[in-house]
């Protein structure tokens, strides 16, 4: 399966938002246009007063846990359907608008944040190749949404043939492709298409050569995914897929929940659909794949978001069978062309190692070591007839190479310095596609020729909007609370002078075994130009250092992904890159937690926060659907231990009456089936009622789009804005 990555989610900072309740949407800058960016940064600039915020009644509701009375005065405002609700929230956003639509300078940074976001994307991305035809999604502004299309021959952009385009399905942009799977000959494509960023696609039928729609609509219900995932059997007969239970069946509470994995076959009807692996967990997130070939279906079960993990395999003319459970630690599972199923397992091994074992009659215990362990993680795996090639994480950017079948080493495929390699698509002979970006350079395709062992880039790669010759990335090293030693990766102008004085960026995740690898954001172009600084950090809960890395951040250790972070920023002013107040922090939609600690843990270590898809209240957060899934990383409040460490952090209920806190803007979506914007909304009342700063709070409310991935270009566009505007306003950054 191929899942998409929409051009909003490659522009990290324009992720969110879009058109708010209760307003009308805003379609463009109200400033007049002024000059191009240049380096300039000075005192606060002065801007609009700020209207107060609108009335919050406090409605006191009391809960005891393991002994303990916690009060929370905002928990009316969970209830996202009611009006009092909705109109506190287009008020916020009413509010919100005001401020930042006239603040100085809006009209020069929309023009050039346009551009980037615009084509800041790859024209191609999301490739398969499936008996010999290259499916690739297109990415073609002034469109809002990319498209699917065919590419025959390969390395010719120019031969593309549309297959699907939503915006032609839907004009107004709203309608998207989350993700799409190829038939093993190419003949047929299953692709997955959903509104406004709600939870739960439908699966729709194309006949490749034609271009025209066979078969039956497949809904795959909501959930806290939508539906997730499709593999073709061997062929192109019908497929399997993954759905959440439809409206009637099982209990009301089980929506979103008990996730299965059924078979269709194509031309029957869809109520006839039996499950091919059941009973499964509660939590069930399922990722399918079909190998090459077509024999094999491998099935990826992990339990909750960060949880255990199970592994079944299909096989031509049989079933699925359990290849591992959650004790065997195996992180993914590869059927390759041999016959033989590569396996990365993390048992005795925490940075991964490489298995294999028939994909007939799967043995795990009697499996044999292909790669040892490593310095580098071990992220992904794709066996040839020939080679093996692994992709591998040190400390943040990607490695490539490739072993013979025995597993004697043969070579690194040559990548960009400090880079991440996002998907590699097999071609023929062992030739391969990969995409790679780092912080200066452009997200591209390359083609690596095994018979040279040379990279060439391919003529499928979108021109950069933003040149970032005269750019640098220091790797730097600082020291956490317990003396262990978190990457920072620095970006900044040549140029640039560390001084104390430079307006900077801080970001970071810390959560869910995530690796944070190198990325290409021409926006940054507009920071860099004031003479700004982007620091990214690799934090533990993440996964550059492995699954030590990961578990040192999570449940009862999650203070621990704070104090790194807090580390990370102390060392920006041991090296004079900045003070507290000039550093603001960015919030990625993968640390939904990371902002709200910073924020109320060392409010005066920055000068603002930009948070994205935040959540607040840990104690209220596994109550629902979207909570659910992040006990396994969080913790549950009905374990008493993992309780204290909840509300020993919980931002929302760290927040102290009469404490300053920083400029803070909070952005939400109402469709994130991610992160319920219920935590958004108490956040923001909770902070207006206690700071005795006068530093702005503002909630940015989305009303018809989730965190990202599907918001229409012009929506993507008003948020990256609204962000660099809020951010030079509070820093105080002049453009003559």
């Amino acid at each position: 399966m191929t899942l998409v990555r929409s051009f909003a989610a490659l522009a990290p900072l324009a992720l969110l938002l879009l058109a708010c309740p209760g307003t009308s949407p805003v379609t463009g800058p109200k400033d007049k246009a002024g000059p191009s960016p240049s380096a300039s940064a000075s005192v606060e600039a002065p801007g609009p007063e700020l209207d107060a915020p609108p009335p919050t009644p406090k409605k006191a509701v009391f809960k005891e846990y393991h002994g303990e009375s916690v009060a929370d005065d905002y928990q009316w405002l969970e209830d996202g359907t009611s009006s009092d609700v909705k109109s506190w929230v287009g008020d916020h956003n009413r509010r919100t608008r005001a401020f930042l639509d006239i603040l100085p300078g809006r009209q020069a940074l929309y023009t050039s944040v346009r551009k980037f976001v615009e084509y800041g994307t790859p024209a191609f991305y999301a490739f398969q190749h499936k008996g010999g035809v290259l499916f690739s999604m297109r990415w073609r502004p002034p469109k809002q949404q990319p498209f699917l299309v065919t590419l025959t021959p390969v390395d010719k952009p120019n031969a593309e043939k549309v297959l699907l385009d939503p915006n032609t399905v839907d004009p107004s942009g709203n309608t998207s492709i989350d993700y799409y799977v190829a038939s093993p000959d190419g003949g047929k494509v299953a692709v997955s298409l959903s509104k406004g960023d709600r939870a739960g696609g439908s699966i729709r039928v194309f006949d490749v050569g034609s271009g025209r729609e066979i078969a039956e609509v497949v809904p795959q219900g909501a959930g806290r995914y939508k539906g997730k995932s499709i593999a073709w059997n061997a062929g192109g007969t019908g497929f399997f897929y993954t759905r959440y239970p439809a409206e009637g069946e099982g209990k009301p509470e089980d929506r979103g929940f008990f996730q299965k994995v059924y078979f269709h076959k194509l031309y029957t009807p869809v109520k006839d659909d039996a499950p091919a692996i059941d009973k499964l967990p509660r939590l069930a997130q399922i990722d399918l794949e079909t190998s090459g070939d077509g024999k094999f279906v491998t099935a990826r079960i992990e339990s909750g978001y960060g949880g255990p993990k199970e592994h079944h395999v299909f096989r031509q003319g049989g079933g699925f069978s359990k290849v591992a459970d959650a004790a065997d630690e195996v992180e993914r599972t590869v059927a390759g062309p041999d016959g033989d199923l590569y396996i990365i397992s993390k048992k005795d091994a925490p940075r991964g190692k490489l298995l294999r074992t028939s994909a007939w009659k799967p043995q795990l215990a009697k499996a044999t070591v292909v790669v040892p362990e490593g310095e580098s993680v071990l992220l992904d795996v794709l066996p040839t007839l020939q080679r093996i090639y692994v992709r591998s994480s040190a400390g943040g950017p990607s490695e490539m190479r490739w072993f013979d079948l025995k597993g004697k080493p043969g070579g690194v495929v040559p990548t960009l310095p400090v880079s991440a390699v996002h998907e590699v698509v097999l071609l023929q002979e062992d030739d391969l596609y990969f995409e790679n970006e780092s912080f200066t350079e452009a997200s591209a395709w390359y083609r690596f020729r095994a018979s040279s062992g040379k990279v060439e880039k391919t003529a499928m790669a979108q021109p950069a909007t933003a040149d970032f010759g005269d750019a640098t990335v220091v790797r730097e090293t600082c020291t956490s609370k317990d003396g262990t030693k978190i990457p920072l990766s620095i970006l900044r102008r040549k140029d640039a002078k560390f001084d104390g004085q430079n307006p900077t960026i801080l970001t970071g995740q810390g959560g869910f075994g995530v690796v944070v690898s190198p990325d290409y954001d021409p926006t940054r172009r507009a920071w860099l130009d004031v003479g700004g600084i982007v620091a990214v950090a690799n934090l533990r809960g993440g996964g550059e250092g492995g699954d030590g890395w990961h578990k040192a951040g999570m449940l009862t250790q999650k203070q621990t992904v704070f104090d790194d972070f807090f580390a990370c920023a102390e060392r920006l002013f041991e090296l004079k890159v900045t003070k507290s107040d000039k550093l603001a922090l960015l919030g990625a939609p993968q640390s939904p937690l990371l902002m709200g600690a910073a924020l109320t843990q060392r409010p005066d270590m920055f000068r603002a926060i930009v948070a994205r898809g935040g959540i607040y209240d840990m104690l209220r957060l596994e109550g629902t659907p979207n909570g659910a899934y992040d006990v396994p990383e969080y913790g549950s409040i009905a374990d008493e231990k993992q309780f204290k460490a909840l509300y020993g952090y919980s931002p929302y209920h760290r927040v102290e009456d009469g404490k300053p806190y920083p400029a803070t803007l909070l952005l939400t979506g109402e469709n994130d089936p991610r992160g319920d914007p219920s935590h958004a909304r108490k956040m923001a009342a909770r902070l207006l009622a206690a700071t005795s700063a006068k530093a702005p709070i503002l909630l940015r409310s989305s009303g018809d789009t989730g965190r990202g991935v599907g918001t229409p270009l012009d929506h993507a566009v008003l948020e990256a804005v609204d962000v660099y505007t809020f951010l030079f306003h509070v820093l105080g950054i002049r453009k003559p």
